[in-house]
């Protein structure tokens, strides 16, 4: 993580004022993308336990960030947008995901020249200062990667992802039973330094999109945003393999699927704006 100019600021104060606290209602209406039911697989992994791991993760990464002055305080104009798009995006995440309802959202901004942001398991967000500031981002292209990288933990692929690694090493019976009595303190930990490192699948990159362009959509962002967020993408990486790339491959396929999606949300994006 490198030093940015992000200036320092109280540690407990950021994470205090980091929560976002909205009662979550139903999304009016049914989903207009289709990505069929979550995963089976899944339930091989504890959701508590891996929400704590996330959790204790998350406070690590940020601690890391405040010891090098890179941790956004409050008052960051990047912070402070990143924010309140989460507070129009974060409403409609109960239809996808009915454990979102006791999720303790948060955002937060890093410093660093990574493009990259993610969501952790229970609603850790962050956002890097790279991403936001090489790819020159709008606030609707902005809107599509949070709801992208919100998809990810309402689709639960970090816990599919995780339960697929202890499938094929132990056997789906050998792997339920150690991830169902395993020492809870191990499994936290050991499942907290996976998070950051996995890889999700093209199919879990699919679904992300989908349900991150009505998740943006619902909430009065420009779905056409999502395309030029992905030609910018691009421009800017080339095939450079960072990180962002690497676990989140762009391409001309990518960019179809999303065109071929915009019309079934179209008519949310009309509504939500009009509403205001």
């Amino acid at each position: 993580m490198t030093r940015s100019s992000v200036p320092r600021r109280g540690f407990v104060a950021v994470l205090a004022s980091g929560a976002v606290g909205l009662a979550l209602t139903p999304t009016v209406g049914r989903a207009q993308v289709d990505v069929g039911p979550l995963s089976s697989l899944r339930t091989l992994v504890p959701a508590d336990q891996l929400e704590a791991a996330a959790a204790q993760q998350y406070r690590s990464l940020l601690a890391q960030a405040h010891a090098k002055g890179a941790l956004a305080p409050d008052d960051h104009p990047q912070l402070r947008r990143l924010r309140a798009i989460a507070q129009r995006l974060i409403p409609h995440a109960l239809p996808w995901n009915a454990r979102a309802q006791r999720w303790q959202w948060e955002v937060n901004l890093i410093g660093s020249r990574q493009i990259n942001a993610f969501c952790m398991p229970g609603g850790k967000i962050a956002f890097f200062t790279g991403i936001l500031d090489q790819l020159a981002l709008t606030e609707d292209e902005a809107a599509m990667v949070m709801g992208h990288e919100m998809a990810h933990a309402l689709r639960e692929h970090a816990r599919e992802r995780i339960a697929k690694t202890q499938a094929t090493g132990l056997g789906l019976s050998l792997g339920a039973q150690l991830l169902g009595l395993g020492d809870v303190g191990r499994l936290a930990a050991d499942l907290g330094t996976q998070l950051l490192s996995l890889k999700f699948s093209r199919e879990d990159e699919t679904e992300a999109d989908l349900v991150g362009l009505e998740l943006a959509a619902r909430g009065a962002y420009d779905p056409h945003a999502s395309v030029t967020l992905w030609r910018k993408m691009a421009a800017v990486t080339g095939n450079n393999g960072l990180e962002f790339l690497s676990t989140h491959p762009s391409g001309p396929n990518r960019i179809r699927d999303l065109q071929t999606n915009i019309p079934k949300v179209e008519g949310l994006y009309e509504q939500a704006r009009r509403a205001g």
